[in-house]
């Protein structure tokens, strides 16, 4: 196996700069959703029922699918897509 020199990566005052911004960006997200998070868990404690903490989870679900890009399509559960085309 060949051996190569190890290669050099220069940091550009640029490269930190827009590191820094989208940084700044991301927590100022994340300061936004977590606000709406403690004012959804104000509003659902205030409501009445078990049903709530499982809104959560799937709003979650879907914030990580779309974060992925996945898409889910449920398939109909008729006989053909189970089976096939099966010719007899």
């Amino acid at each position: 196996m060949l051996r190569r020199k190890p290669t050099r990566l220069e940091l550009k005052l640029d490269d930190t700069e827009e590191f820094e911004s989208v940084k700044r960006e991301l927590e100022s997200r994340k300061k936004q959703r977590d606000e709406v998070d403690v004012v959804g868990v104000a509003m659902s404690s205030d409501m009445v029922g078990a049903g709530s903490g499982t809104g959560d989870g799937k709003t979650r679900e879907q914030m990580i699918n779309e974060r992925i890009g996945y898409k889910p399509h449920p398939k109909p559960n008729t006989l053909p897509s189970l089976f096939g085309n099966l010719q007899f």
